[in-house]
């Protein structure tokens, strides 16, 4: 029997998974949650950007600014016949909360919706402004989501000083872990140019993929720096090779290679481009590239958001928590070169994306009060910025 404390944040959590919102369709997930919140005096603003569904949702005036980030879609279930129980049908069992969405973050944005709810009926006229900012694209392309929404601000001259983003951040148990900074992503989508030929008379073609291995041999084995107190060393990984006519007596008259650099803040964008272009030059590649830079690193150190966020951690949870940058790509890169103090906190990571995707049955209602205790930590005191 689940206590009654336990209720408010729960049932929200089951309202939201059981509303099928693969990305982009948000499927009324934000509609929930603006009303909910228009109720207490927030006032909302729906905006959609092609096909992508965002709400904007605040309470109070002038700084700081307090947002809550996250997003309503969610990544396909995958074969629904291999869950236990339906993916869109929020079930108990085991002391856990199954359904796609419990932990990448359905249950993170009721606990968004209820420690807002909490706080401002406690402190009805509390310090500055609160926000939550969801989006409907951060699992597919992230176009018209974070980044438009962060364009509209910036068009309406509203600044934001402290955002939690809620992505699923914890490791083993809810706090042990929060993310106060991501990785850099950078893509290159390379063709390289060779001469189509057959195999018994490789003098009259050019093998393009022989061409291109002691290239990315080279790309491989590079130390591109070795991190810092922050960072760990940024790394090098080829993630698609597509080559061959689809016969086996066919030399190829291309190969396609995707690859993808994850970097620390010791590199930057162009930097690694550079290093990469002189590399291919010494071998002597024809190609093509187009790169595509998912986000830059940034990190918020030690401070108000950082200091909150680890007191809350303590306080409400009984647990010191870790301050990590690691993992993807996140929607606090949209944020943060704002000028934002981002931090990520959510529930474990360690079933996302995964079959019978699950969150502890608790762990709603703790994290929901967790956020109002960082809430109560900087938006009840004036003077803060």
């Amino acid at each position: 029997m689940i206590e009654e404390s336990l209720e408010e944040t729960l049932g929200l959590s089951c309202e939201l998974i059981s509303r099928p919102s693969v990305t982009p369709d948000d499927k009324g997930c934000q509609k929930l949650i603006a009303e909910r919140l228009e109720f207490i005096g927030f006032k909302s603003h729906h905006l959609r950007f092609q096909d992508v569904d965002n709400l904007w949702t605040s309470h109070g005036s002038g700084a700081p600014l307090f947002v809550f980030a996250g997003h309503t879609d969610v990544v396909p279930t995958g074969p629904e016949a291999s869950w236990t129980s339906p993916p869109f049908i929020p079930t108990q069992r085991d002391g856990k909360l199954f359904g796609r969405g419990s932990a990448d973050m359905k249950t993170s944005i009721a606990a968004f919706v209820t420690s807002v709810e909490q706080f401002v009926l406690e402190n009805p006229q509390h310090h500055g402004t609160i926000a939550l900012l969801i989006t409907s694209d951060e699992e597919g392309p992230s176009i018209n989501g974070t980044i438009k929404v962060m364009q509209w601000l910036q068009q309406q001259s509203i600044k934001i000083d402290y955002c939690i983003v809620g992505e699923p951040s914890s490791v083993n148990t809810l706090g042990d872990t929060v993310k106060i900074g991501r990785r850099g992503s950078l893509n290159g989508y390379m063709t390289i140019h060779g001469k189509q030929g057959h195999v018994a008379y490789p003098h009259l073609a050019d093998n393009p993929f022989h061409r291109a291995l002691p290239a990315f041999n080279e790309l491989v084995n590079i130390e591109w720096d070795q991190g810092n107190d922050f960072f760990p060393p940024t790394s090098f990984q080829i993630s698609n090779v597509a080559s061959g006519a689809g016969a086996e007596n066919v030399i190829p008259g291309d190969v396609k290679i995707t690859f993808n650099f994850r970097f620390s803040s010791e590199l930057n964008e162009e930097q690694i481009k550079q290093r990469v272009i002189a590399i291919f030059g010494k071998h002597g590649l024809n190609y093509t590239i187009d790169w595509r830079l998912s986000g830059s690193p940034f990190l918020t150190e030690k401070g108000e958001l950082v200091n909150a966020v680890s007191n809350a951690c303590l306080d409400v949870l009984g647990i010191n928590t870790e301050l990590s940058t690691s993992g993807g790509t996140s929607d606090g890169r949209f944020i943060a070169p704002t000028g934002a103090e981002v931090v990520e906190l959510g529930p474990c990571n360690s079933s996302i994306h995964q079959i019978d995707e699950h969150v502890m049955l608790t762990d709603p209602e703790r994290l929901s009060k967790t956020y109002q205790n960082i809430l109560e930590q900087l938006m009840t005191t004036p003077g803060k910025t």
